[in-house]
């Protein structure tokens, strides 16, 4: 174009073709073209009646001409070659149907290496532009969506990464955003259990105080249970009961689409990027909650929440977030659940209990009343053990008390017996089941001081030091606790 330019404007100023050709080194019959038309432009436009005769003469004048490619003869790319590129995608469309999603689709590469096995002669290059045309899917057109206050809010989870008392470990933000009001919630969780999303819910309903007539969610395992062809799906039962309690619409969205819940997928950056860019290490992961929820608190401030809340469904009771098991007490007097064992009491060795397990922590029953509670166990192939559950074996064999499972579990007890009560087992046992009524506190400070009131055996020689500094840390407690409830005056 720059020098076709050269050549009119040269031309213009009275410079002879041939002279034009010679110092641009053009070809003669190159500058002839372009001055011939220029001059049929210029004639075009004087003798121009109307303004639309002007307008073509001066398209012809001042756009440069393309070249027409649509009448070449196609050497290699033959209608034979298209019929079976033809064939082949739709080769490509029942394998996608046979398969659902995957990443086994035929690539350029692989099908000039099908076309070039069969005789036909063409070159990568040329396979590789057609395939890439007959292929192209129409860009989807979207529908601008205007909802009205109350009427929607979406879900979804996020990972982040947080340094917590000095150990990297990623975390999982569970986060609802209303697309009408652009307020967005988030709660940090360690996991993405099935109780962790119920949860979820009943903290968010309960904070706004009110629930939204549609939520709406991708295709998470907590929400579709099964797949029926590519669109068709069967919704978690359990999610379906949650929703019938709080009344409000399940909108799942279209596999692939998050455009679909795109206010979400937004907050969920937004989240990550303003709380946790900049601040990533926290001395524990409650301190992690609390800057979130002061985070979020600032990002709000410019939403519609508070009008929002007046046009939410009014607020249920908290959801009952137990699950229901009958589990049988095995020999050692515990029940195995997710691959971790949790005590009940000796007596129920052999039978079946109800446990309710709640996302921390579990309650157990046996003939309608409680009998154990314990906190959830992170991990597997743990133990949580109360030694109370096991007095009644103990009093028959109290020989198995020395090394006891449950006695180590309980660290300064262990380190007591060992020490005073090592050939006393039933004065220990004793002990333990006289202030099994008292409450927490209570129980720590009698127990303790009947084991050293009672303890008669001194110390071996060399041993003393190695449990001074426990009896030390045991008086130090009981002092607190004493000053804590009133039993012992703070010192001046």
């Amino acid at each position: 174009m720059t020098k076709e330019f050269e050549v009119i404007s040269r031309y213009r100023r009275g410079e002879s073709k041939r002279a034009i050709s010679r110092d641009m080194g053009l070809d003669r019959k190159t500058v002839r073209r372009i001055c011939d038309r220029f001059d049929k432009a210029r004639q075009k436009i004087d003798a121009a009646e109307d303004d639309k005769a002007l307008e073509v003469a001066t398209e012809q004048l001042v756009l440069k001409r393309q070249y027409n490619s649509t009448t070449r003869t196609k050497r290699t790319f033959t209608p034979e070659v298209e019929a079976r590129m033809n064939r082949l995608i739709e080769e490509e469309q029942e394998k996608t149907r046979i398969l659902g999603s995957h990443k086994q689709a035929l690539t350029a590469v692989a099908v000039t290496e099908i076309l070039q096995a069969e005789g036909y002669a063409i070159k990568y290059r040329t396979v590789a532009h057609y395939w890439a045309q007959m292929t192209k899917k129409a860009k989807e057109a979207f529908i601008r969506q205007d909802y009205a206050l109350g009427s929607r809010v979406e879900f979804d989870f996020g990972e982040v990464k947080l340094e917590i008392n000095g150990h990297v470990q990623t975390y999982y933000l569970a986060v609802f955003a209303s697309p009408a009001s652009d307020y967005f919630w988030a709660y940090l969780y360690a996991h993405q259990k099935k109780e962790v999303f119920q949860e979820a819910h009943v903290r968010f309903f309960e904070q706004i105080g009110g629930v939204y007539r549609e939520v709406v969610y991708d295709n998470m395992r907590h929400v579709v249970s099964r797949f029926i062809g590519r669109n068709e799906k069967t919704l978690n039962p359990q999610l379906i009961q949650f929703a019938t309690y709080y009344g409000f619409d399940i909108n799942v969205t279209n596999c692939f689409s998050g455009n679909e819940k795109g206010t979400v997928e937004g907050r969920v950056k937004k989240v990550r990027q303003a709380c946790f860019t900049k601040t990533y290490q926290f001395a524990c992961f409650e301190a992690a909650c609390d800057h979130l929820e002061a985070q979020l608190h600032q990002l709000n401030q410019s939403s519609r929440i508070e009008e929002e809340k007046a046009t939410l469904l009014p607020y249920q009771p908290p959801f009952e977030l137990a699950e229901l098991h009958a589990l049988k007490v095995n020999s050692y007097s515990a029940i195995h659940y997710q691959t971790n064992q949790y005590s009940v009491p000796d007596y129920l060795v052999g039978h079946t209990v109800q446990v309710k397990a709640y996302p921390n922590h579990l309650v157990i029953y046996a003939n309608d009343q409680e009998v154990a509670r314990h906190t959830k166990i992170e991990g597997s192939h743990g133990f949580c053990l109360d030694i109370y559950h096991y007095i009644q074996t103990f009093q028959k064999k109290p020989g198995a008390l020395k090394h006891s499972h449950v006695l180590k579990h309980h660290p300064l007890l262990k380190t007591l017996y060992d020490h005073y009560y090592n050939d006393k087992p039933k004065l220990f046992l004793e002990h333990l089941e006289r202030y099994r009524a008292c409450d927490e506190h209570q129980r720590v400070i009698h127990m303790t001081e009947a084991v050293r009131l009672h303890a008669t055996k001194p110390l071996p020689k060399g041993q003393d030091q190695e449990i001074n500094p426990v009896i030390q840390q045991t008086e130090h407690t009981l002092h607190q606790l004493n000053r804590i409830f009133g039993l012992e005056e703070t010192p001046c």
